[in-house]
């Protein structure tokens, strides 16, 4: 089999469609939380804790000279990105257990007997009647 053949097999194979069709939504999930999260969760927290805006909090490392700007340590932008993270990961876990237990509960029901199984059962019980 050809390499382009394999490719083209791989490509088509609805796993492939479905994680490409994940990534998309995923990345614009990401959008979504980090615009929530600076927009909406940050400044509220910034003035309980005394108007500070996070994405301003650093620390200089090495001063402006000239045309040369300073250096920073910007880890305000860090307690952002790690606030983003922690939603996205709930927000994933919530949507993974909810799988789960819908996986739980279409496993637990017991297929519906066919039509020869119910057949069969009414032959049995018709032979067992009789003796």
């Amino acid at each position: 089999m050809s390499m382009l053949k394999e490719f083209k097999e791989f490509a088509i194979q609805g796993n492939m469609i479905d994680m490409a069709v994940g990534i998309i939504v995923g990345a614009a999930f990401g959008k979504i939380v980090s615009s929530f999260v600076a927009d909406v969760v940050m400044p509220p927290i910034g003035v309980m804790v005394g108007g500070v805006d996070f994405t301003k909090l650093a620390v200089t490392l090495k001063e402006a000279a000239g045309d040369v700007p300073a250096v920073t340590l910007n880890y305000g932008n860090f307690i952002q990105t790690l606030v983003d993270f922690t939603i996205v990961a709930f927000a994933i876990f919530m949507v993974i257990k909810l799988i789960n237990k819908l996986k739980k509960a279409e496993a637990a029901a017991p297929p519906e007997p066919t039509k020869e199984e119910l057949l069969l059962t009414e032959i049995r019980d018709l032979l067992k009647s009789k003796n």
